[in-house]
């Protein structure tokens, strides 16, 4: 089994009128275990501002146009658990997985904490929830035409407007979406 971490999985029509329509999801972890991938195109409704009032913390919140990013949900298991997919920097967070060269994703509170300080990693995208797959059940999907896969690259991660994500991932592999159909056929 090849492995797909820090891959994009970028969702066929065949999603359409689900949980995972046009979603495109960032693969943090693949191996013979499963797979963990954060969706990285689907605003949840608020800003980091609006989150980070919300948290128990004893440092004091300051509200930062740093901060009007949208919070994005991540995926469908443990929606109430962040996750903070950034740059590498020269700061060591708690809880803090590498995940490609100059890739990490964290899941304490001290890098949000940071975000806005000198501290904060230079680009970063915050999800609510996880995407996750057991052993064999993404290779199944992927097999059954639902995904379509693309090596990951950080402009579409954090430069290319959410709305914009679905269509230009399908463009960089050299599909139009109006042509994509959900439809397998056998010679």
């Amino acid at each position: 089994m090849q492995s797909l971490q820090h891959h994009l999985l970028i969702a066929m029509p065949a999603l359409n009128h689900s949980f995972f329509e046009k979603a495109v999801i960032y693969l943090c972890n693949h191996n013979a275990q499963g797979a963990m991938g954060l969706m990285i195109n689907q605003p949840i409704g608020f800003d980091i501002n609006f989150l980070l009032s919300k948290m128990d913390s004893s440092e004091p919140y300051t509200k930062s146009e740093v901060h009007n990013q949208d919070v994005l949900v991540g995926g469908p298991v443990m929606t109430e658990r962040g996750f903070v997919l950034h740059t590498t920097n020269e700061m060591t967070w708690t809880e803090t997985q590498v995940v490609a060269p100059n890739l990490s994703m964290t899941t304490s509170h001290d890098v949000l904490q940071a975000l806005g300080s000198y501290k904060s990693p230079q680009q970063y995208l915050i999800t609510l929830g996880y995407s996750g797959w057991a052993p064999q059940q993404l290779e199944q999907e992927i097999a059954a035409n639902t995904w379509l896969t693309s090596p990951a690259d950080h402009e579409l991660l954090f430069d290319i407007p959410l709305k914009d994500r679905w269509q230009e991932a399908t463009k960089r592999i050299g599909f139009n979406p109006v042509k994509l159909s959900s439809d397998i056929g056998h010679a």
